[in-house]
């Protein structure tokens, strides 16, 4: 395969444990079908949770005809602005690789985890409902679900004591006048 960018060679390239093709002249990096999200996830483990999904926010995406030709399937690629992050991902429609310039995955580790930090509480509540119901019906097996469901706890008691201080204030209180110190 051939950088579609530059038509430089790819080297194999490790993030964390995923398999990913870096050109070795333009640094841009190929991603196979879900090895963006795999490689996401194993980037930031408070991330596994978060979907890293394209079309999740589609009034926030726009697509258009690429000039960058797949390096597999050798027909052009869709580009798709990744919602507020300005990055711009060249994803194949056929294959369903993706094509990231040099930083652009940095950019989306960054936004996702800036979402991650700025989720309101009630979205918080939401997500908690949402992974309790994957840990009953999910079909990723029960320990992943139950990680992906305990992780979204810790951010919620995260975001409920950032934004109730005197919550936060009784539960100090309380721990230092507990008699089991």
């Amino acid at each position: 395969m051939k950088c579609p960018k530059c038509e430089g060679e790819f080297s194999t390239r490790y993030v964390k444990d995923v398999q990913v093709e870096e050109c070795d002249q333009c640094h841009g990096v190929w991603f196979d079908t879900n090895e963006l999200e795999k490689a996401t996830r194993e980037v930031d483990r408070d991330l596994h949770w978060m979907e890293f999904d394209l079309w999740k926010n589609q009034d926030q995406v726009d697509v258009s005809q690429g000039s960058l030709m797949c390096p597999r399937c050798h027909i052009p690629m869709a580009n798709v602005k990744y919602g507020p992050t300005e990055v711009v991902v060249d994803t194949c429609t056929r294959c369903h690789g993706i094509w990231l310039d040099k930083g652009e995955f940095e950019q989306i580790i960054n936004a996702l985890e800036d979402e991650l930090a700025n989720m309101s509480e009630d979205e918080y509540w939401d997500k908690a409902l949402e992974e309790a119901r994957d840990l009953i019906e999910g079909d990723k097996g029960f320990i992943s679900e139950w990680r992906d469901f305990s992780t979204v706890l810790r951010f919620l008691q995260y975001r409920v004591l950032v934004e109730n201080p005197r919550v936060q204030s009784a539960l100090i209180a309380l721990q230092r006048s507990s008699p089991f110190q």
